[in-house]
């Protein structure tokens, strides 16, 4: 039985319809602003990266400029249904060291009992269904903001998730790790983006009056700045994504690092339980030394666009 789930439009009350028409999505997509509205993608600033290896394999441009970010979000959107009704949630791994990935892992392991995460159409999730996890984060950019679809809230809602308010599709991951809490969930994986990095401090001061224990994924930083890593340095695992200041500032604090070409730290020791599971399960060759952190090979990473 196939894994890839689709709900049809046709399917859906002409209301419904009308509310997908009229919805908005904000995302980063290599480090530039893109609005998604009536299914018509625009590029509304300049990407901060120029090329980037694993974007090249994953869609094959070889220079990222306006159009090929709008070629890439409209190839998610014909391919996966992102932002629109017809979305897929295929649980198959996409990236090697994907926060979503690990998340999965962790969960079917034991190590992790729930998570909060962001998913276009539905804002704020949270969910014990590892495969809801990875189906909803695979090939997921950094959603800024995003309205709600019927299809996807409906497709998490009957796949063992709570969607945080299906009325708005507000993303709020503070208040997702509480309703998670309320839930009764005690180990919980929450991912935060770059942009909405104040949310970790917040989630960290909650955390014991919850009683419960966050393990915070930082993702989508590319466009962090060093006000945001001021919170991020407070997570557990953090993406590097195609940030300098992310491999300066966070790097040499970290205590161990996977991937080259785009680093995940492990931050804190919590964090490196959570990589070393999820490397247990890892079904490629891996090799591993000491070594002063961030390591990094000449020419392996992103080339961030010249100002």
């Amino acid at each position: 039985m196939s894994r890839r789930t689709q709900t049809s439009v046709s399917k859906q009350p002409a209301w419904m319809v009308l509310l997908f028409m009229r919805c908005e999505h904000e995302i980063q997509c290599c480090g530039a602003r893109v609005r998604i509205c009536e299914g018509k993608v625009r590029v509304v600033s300049e990407p901060r990266i120029v090329h980037c290896p694993l974007h090249e394999s994953l869609y094959g441009f070889k220079r990222i400029d306006r159009e090929a970010v709008k070629k890439t979000v409209e190839a998610k959107m014909r391919s996966h249904g992102f932002c629109c009704q017809n979305r897929t949630f295929e649980d198959s791994l996409v990236v090697a060291y994907g926060a979503s990935e690990m998340i999965k892992v962790c969960m079917e392991n034991g190590v992790l009992d729930c998570a909060v995460v962001v998913c276009d159409g539905a804002g704020t999730v949270i969910t014990p269904n590892a495969s809801l996890v990875q189906g909803i984060g695979a090939r997921l950019t950094g959603i800024v903001k995003t309205s709600p679809i019927p299809a996807t809230i409906r497709h998490i809602e009957t796949n063992n998730g709570a969607v945080l308010d299906p009325a708005s599709a507000k993303i709020d991951q503070l208040n997702g790790v509480r309703k998670a809490a309320e839930m009764g969930y005690k180990d919980i994986a929450a991912t935060v983006a770059g942009f909405q990095a104040e949310q970790i401090t917040k989630i960290r001061r909650a955390e014991k009056k919850l009683r419960v224990r966050a393990t915070i994924f930082s993702v989508c930083n590319t466009c962090a700045t060093e006000e945001d890593v001021e919170h991020i340095a407070d997570t557990d695992v953090v993406c590097a994504s195609a940030s300098e200041i992310i491999r300066q500032r966070i790097g040499p604090k970290a205590i161990m690092q996977i991937g080259v070409a785009i680093p995940i730290f492990a931050v804190t020791e919590r964090g490196k339980k959570i990589i070393l599971t999820y490397l247990s399960k890892f079904n490629d060759k891996i090799v591993a030394f000491r070594t002063q952190l961030p390591y990094s090979v000449e020419g392996r990473g992103p080339t961030l666009l010249k100002t």
